[in-house]
């Protein structure tokens, strides 16, 4: 049984790693929203619905080729009513990242050929203030491999280089310790 989640006052989830499977998540408040219906008058369940079942086909594709450590937050894991999209990274080896030979393997599974992280991919969407990877624009979700050592683009308060797991697991807002979602089966 999953730890019931919650939000904080900051509208984030308490901070640690919260293990979910899909059907575990699809029931959780990230779906179907917080108990007081009246504070979230404008909650998108059936959207976040859409947004999970597009993240479940990348993280069934990650499985098919031994991927397993994976991780979600963003918006989707706040109590913003109607999130962009899903953010995520997974872990993965250096050398299979590195030769394109996870790109490859991935792209086997994909019909839509997604995956990639070239950022001469990215391509603009109206409305939206930064150009996205080709995996957004068909599914709405980011997931970015981490191998250790490698940063994530992100820095902290004091402009030191983070990796994934740091960076996932604080706020944008004030650098506050967040939760994150552990996908699992």
């Amino acid at each position: 049984m999953p730890v019931e989640l919650a939000f904080e006052n900051d509208g984030l989830l308490r901070p640690g790693d919260h293990r979910l499977s899909f059907h575990d998540l699809r029931k959780s408040l990230l779906v179907a929203g917080p108990k007081n219906k009246a504070a979230y008058p404008n909650w998108d369940g059936p959207w976040r619905s859409h947004l999970v079942d597009n993240l479940e086909v990348l993280v069934n594709q990650l499985l098919q080729v031994g991927i397993t450590e994976i991780f979600i937050d963003g918006s989707f894991a706040e109590d913003k009513e109607h999130p962009n999209d899903i953010d995520g990274y997974f872990e993965c080896d250096l050398m299979r990242f590195a030769t394109g030979r996870l790109e490859r393997e991935l792209n086997l599974l994909d019909p839509h050929k997604i995956w990639t992280w070239d950022q001469a991919s990215r391509r603009p969407q109206p409305g939206f203030p930064h150009q996205q990877l080709p995996m957004w624009h068909r599914y709405r979700v980011e997931l970015y491999p981490h191998t250790p050592g490698a940063c994530s683009g992100l820095k902290d308060i004091h402009g030191n280089d983070l990796e994934f797991p740091s960076a996932f697991r604080l706020s944008r807002r004030d650098n506050r310790g967040r939760g994150i979602v552990k996908i699992v089966r």
